[in-house]
């Protein structure tokens, strides 16, 4: 095989509401989070998009940005299963892989120039806040949605999908930032009832520890209790 190297050039990076890895999407389209791909000066001309809006949802291309440094290895603890069994890196999504590249089908909300800036406007996505993006693909529903393929995980490990209620002295703050971020309280509602805590805590039905995610610039205060997600505070995002 012969010994060659690329170099892959960034086309943009996307915003989007999650400001930390925690709490983010297992997988795209579980929240209904969007985000917006700004395209990188040698790619800002909207002919790289003439015809994408004959597409519904799309694919993204991606680098882990916030975790490539760390390397790789052959085997990955899969969060399905426990937290502890592993699989190997190639049966796995894992963000530890040989080339840190990842790839998300989301929906295609359309593009637009914003003061002389291409935007790309999509939806569904589980990426980090300024995560770069390395290419764009159209969803092909006809070759990319097969109906007869199979998840040998999804019987045994189904995603968690708890109850989400929001405590009576968090009611008024939600209500304030949701005149800010309309989709908060949905997309809040949709990240936390997938329960993010680490697998081994996800048979947990009362959790005294209060866990923190940060959505858009809102750190949202959370715990486990008789089974379902209670959001006791709202408070800016520290690193904000």
């Amino acid at each position: 095989m012969p010994d060659t190297n690329f170099a892959i050039t960034p086309i943009g990076n996307i915003t989007t509401p999650f400001r930390q890895k925690f709490a983010i999407p297992r997988q795209p389209n579980l929240a209904s989070a969007k985000g917006t791909v700004r395209f990188a000066p040698q790619f800002n001309d909207a002919n790289c998009l003439k015809g994408l809006e004959g597409y519904s949802h799309l694919w993204l291309l991606f680098v882990f940005h916030a975790t490539v440094e760390r390397g790789w290895k052959p085997t990955v603890k899969a969060p399905r299963l426990g937290g502890n069994a592993t699989l190997g890196v190639f049966a796995s999504r894992s963000t530890h892989r040989p080339n840190g590249i990842g790839m998300s089908v989301v929906r295609n909300l359309g593009h637009q120039m914003n003061r002389g800036k291409l935007e790309l406007l999509v939806e569904g996505v589980d990426l980090l806040d300024g995560t770069p993006i390395v290419d764009i693909k159209p969803y092909i529903h006809y070759a990319d949605a097969l109906p007869h393929a199979t998840d040998a995980l999804e019987d045994y490990a189904p995603l968690p999908n708890r109850a989400v209620e929001i405590a009576s002295t968090a009611k008024a703050d939600l209500a304030v930032l949701a005149r800010r971020y309309p989709d908060l309280p949905a997309l809040l509602e949709k990240v936390l009832q997938q329960d993010p805590r680490p697998a081994y805590r996800q048979f947990d039905d009362n959790d005294d520890k209060e866990y923190r995610v940060a959505l858009y610039d809102v750190d949202i205060a959370w715990k486990v209790q008789e089974g379902r997600i209670l959001v006791t505070g709202f408070s800016p995002f520290p690193n904000n």
